[in-house]
């Protein structure tokens, strides 16, 4: 598994993504599948469409410490961490649920449900750097 250089970047391209969320809370929303690329995530939000009913969100990501940063080595690191867990999004709200940037690598894979089907869309902005 790779892990670019980012000082020796020949391409940042920006991109948005969103889901309604399903009731399954391990859903694959997005996966990083090239070997010289980093995805920076710069902010991920949920809002809640239904005007009456909260719902929870859960997301994580899936696939952690399969590709290591050169000079640190994780002891006991997990594969999988949630970003969000059973955090309740109220009726017509919106929440932040990353507002720092964090990099996902080759083999990262952000999954994510909802309580509720339909009640909460995601969204999130990224760059991808190769």
């Amino acid at each position: 598994m790779a892990n670019p250089n980012i000082v020796n970047v020949t391409d940042i391209r920006g991109g948005n993504f969103g889901w309604n969320l399903s009731a399954t809370a391990t859903d694959t929303l997005m996966t990083v599948s090239g070997s010289d690329i980093i995805v920076k995530v710069n902010k991920i939000t949920v809002a809640n469409v239904d005007g009456s009913s909260a719902a929870d969100v859960d997301l994580f990501i899936d696939g952690l410490g399969t590709a290591t940063v050169d000079g640190v080595a994780p002891t006991g690191a997990d594969t999988t961490v949630y970003l969000a867990k059973t955090i309740s999004v109220p009726a017509d709200s919106t929440l932040v649920l990353v507002d720092t940037p964090i990099y996902l690598k080759e083999g990262d894979i952000l999954k994510g449900g909802a309580s509720l089907a339909s009640d909460l869309d995601l969204f999130i902005s990224y760059d991808v750097i190769s």
